[in-house]
């Protein structure tokens, strides 16, 4: 049994009840074989073994009270994961699937996504399993009032940056900036993603999607093709999905279908992100009860929707695919079907949408597979560009802002590529991705000693 087999059976034995964590290290180690073999030291110092484990995981109660004075009480999380490249950063997730292991995943994630953007970050990740959904504006206020009260004692600007993930946008940053500020009696960029009027950096809001996309457009350049007369689907109608489908559109190619939770709406004319927006604002805006993206038609009337599954999106014919959603939800006979109907390229726009056996059948059967910790490295790469205006008490213009999150997100396709290439898997981005990022991190950490 290698190293590698080893600690991925460790991490199995330790974790047994923690699938998504499971998932996450065994994509990245495995991918690791080559960099292991060559670097003999990195066994000798346990250097997986502690890559694996948390720095610190903090986990708290968050007792809150409803718009009828009932008392309710959620769980809290920090997973503060690796930290030798600076701050621990990473998003706030509010969902009721969050757990610790979901967490761990996310935060395992976020050390070699962070990494790729050479922007000086560690990883980590956090939330609850608080849903915002059909809550009132007052009550999530409450919540993340309450939330923030504990977490406030752990994070800060040179210790640990949150941000926002699923469920936490920019209604909810705010809440947990007002209470940060109010309890500590300080203004510092302790969180990004934050309003234009009190810190905040334009094109945050857009970089996830757009970075996607200029990604995905920087393999296609490199391969004498681009974005103009491609068909796209999206899986997926939020923050992502609606900023990749504006970009994709800019750049000459058409998205024919995106998705929600209660179903997907196929336009022949080219999904309108404007539309999109619209509906989006009206999910966030603490009146969200019968709120679908079924709305689109009544705007679109060439449109149809499909109530069901999102996941029907991965049966039409495409070029290109770009899950944008949630994990695990394009799975090996969504794989299958995209490969039947000629798709050429997957762009992850979330974290880790694409099981391991859909994964393995792109690479099999030559689709350009690019991964979520590089693909979409955008929205921590703006985060990270915001902390650096906070620091520096000023404000970049969106035309500056973006022009630097393009040449991060073609940077980090080079590295990629270059990175497959060196270790003998040209093609293969989830190995370049996966060894790019760690071997900055592998290199901090062993010049940091034993910590």
């Amino acid at each position: 049994m290698s190293y590698v087999e080893r600690v991925i059976e460790q991490v199995k034995q330790k974790d047994p009840n923690e699938p998504e964590f499971i998932q996450a290290v065994t994509e990245v180690l495995e991918s690791l074989e080559p960099v292991i073999e060559a670097h003999p030291e990195y066994e000798q110092a346990k250097l997986l073994e502690r890559i694996v484990e948390p720095e610190r995981v903090i986990m708290f109660r968050v007792p809150w009270a409803d718009d009828k004075g009932e008392v309710h009480v959620n769980r809290g999380f920090r997973v503060q994961f690796n930290s030798a490249l600076g701050p621990y950063k990473g998003g706030l997730r509010f969902n009721k699937t969050v757990y610790l292991g979901m967490l761990k995943f996310l935060g395992f994630e976020q050390i070699f996504k962070n990494s790729l953007t050479t922007l000086p970050m560690g990883g980590g990740k956090g939330g609850s399993d608080f849903d915002p959904k059909g809550k009132s504006n007052a009550e999530i206020m409450r919540f993340c009032q309450s939330f923030m009260t504990e977490l406030c004692r752990h994070i800060g600007p040179d210790t640990d940056v949150p941000a926002g993930d699923l469920g936490v946008g920019g209604r909810e940053v705010a809440y947990m900036f007002g209470q940060y500020k109010r309890i500590r009696n300080e203004w510092t960029g302790v969180l990004t993603g934050k309003g234009l009027s009190f810190g905040g950096s334009l094109a945050r809001t857009e970089a996830t999607g757009y970075g996607l996309v200029y990604f995905v457009d920087e393999y296609l350049k490199c391969h004498g093709t681009s974005f103009e007369g491609k068909n796209v689907v999206v899986h997926g109608s939020g923050n992502v999905a609606i900023y990749a489908i504006q970009k994709v559109s800019q750049l000459g190619g058409k998205v024919i279908a995106c998705s929600d939770t209660h179903g997907w709406v196929e336009d022949p004319d080219g999904i309108d992100y404007k539309v999109l927006e619209n509906i989006y604002n009206k999910k966030r805006s603490g009146h969200d009860s019968g709120v679908t993206l079924a709305l689109y038609v009544d705007e679109k009337p060439n449109a149809t929707w499909h109530e069901g599954d999102g996941r029907g999106v991965w049966q039409l014919k495409c070029d290109i695919a770009l899950p944008c959603a949630r994990e695990n939800t394009l799975l090996l006979e969504d794989a299958k079907a995209l490969v039947a109907n000629g798709c050429m390229a997957v762009g992850e726009g979330a974290n880790m949408p694409t099981t391991l056996e859909a994964t393995q059948y792109f690479l099999d059967n030559g689709v350009a597979f690019f991964p979520g910790k590089a693909a979409n490295a955008g929205g921590v790469a703006t985060s990270g560009l915001e902390m650096s205006q906070n620091s520096e008490r000023l404000s970049w213009t969106f035309e500056e802002v973006d022009k630097k999150l393009e040449g991060i997100m073609r940077g980090i396709y080079h590295t990629c590529d270059d990175a497959a290439k060196e270790y003998g898997h040209e093609g293969n981005y989830v190995m370049g991705a996966n060894i790019a990022g760690f071997l900055k991190v592998a290199d901090a950490m062993l010049a940091q000693g034993l910590v």
